[in-house]
């Protein structure tokens, strides 16, 4: 089964990220060789005083490949882990989606790009969850937590939303690589520009101080911009903070 595992809400100002939880949730499901995990993505949801967040109000997906008969158990064990390992007055919550077994992948979609726009609430986070078949769960604290987990499964569904966790080891600030090299290296499917353009094996990109990957058209990607003027044979740089703001 390909799944979506999605959680929210799960530190405080001390503890460790929702993202080294999912980081870690993922990693155990390597480790029981239960199946096959992908990286880890973040996704912004909206800032607002009414809403309650730690710091920046993201919720943490990734996405796994499990044999059936793994499920039972990887579900207890995490729902487990999320129970022992959020912070003290955090209020975490679970997302699980069977892709294949998804009714309507349109309506979670918009859930999730509702979340980045409007205040929404946990009985509309349930009774979508219960239309479409999907597994949502509270851990702890009031629960709320759902409400970004299902936004988070929405937007890393859509294929154009999120941060993969992690700054990509590809060289030092300043140097100029190959995209080619700059793929092979992290383990990336492409170097893009924001309008699609994927850059050839051979062209140039001029490494800036914030390289990370964006999910762009449902691939892990080093979103780059073109240079105005071109640095020795580069004409391509890694976008800059502003530019990746936007995933």
């Amino acid at each position: 089964m390909k799944l979506l595992i999605s959680i929210d809400d799960t530190d405080n100002l001390e503890s460790q990220g929702t993202g080294e939880l999912a980081e870690a949730i993922a990693l155990i499901i390597a480790k029981n060789a239960w199946g096959v995990r992908s990286r880890v993505s973040r996704h912004q949801l909206l800032v607002h005083p009414d809403i309650p967040y730690t710091s920046h109000n993201s919720s943490m997906c990734f996405a796994a490949e499990l044999l059936d008969e793994y499920y039972p158990q990887m579900l207890k064990t995490v729902q487990a882990y999320l129970e022992n390992y959020s912070a003290a007055g955090s209020d975490p919550g679970l997302c699980i989606v069977n892709i294949e077994k998804l009714v309507n992948a349109r309506k979670l979609v918009e859930y999730g790009n509702r979340a980045k726009r409007e205040i929404l609430d946990k009985d509309s986070a349930y009774s979508l969850a219960a239309e479409l078949g999907i597994h949502l769960s509270e851990h702890g604290g009031t629960g709320d937590g759902i409400i970004g987990a299902l936004a988070g499964a929405g937007l890393r569904l859509s294929g154009n939303d999120g941060r993969f966790r992690g700054k990509l080891q590809v060289g030092d600030q300043g140097e100029c690589v190959s995209a080619g090299y700059i793929m092979d290296k992290a383990g990336l499917d492409g170097v893009s520009d924001v309008g699609g353009y994927c850059l050839e094996a051979d062209e140039a990109v001029f490494l800036g101080d914030f390289v990370k990957a964006v999910l762009l058209q449902g691939k892990c990607v080093l979103l780059v911009e073109e240079l105005e003027e071109p640095v020795s044979n580069c004409r391509w740089k890694t976008a800059g903070k502003q530019r990746l703001k936007r995933y």
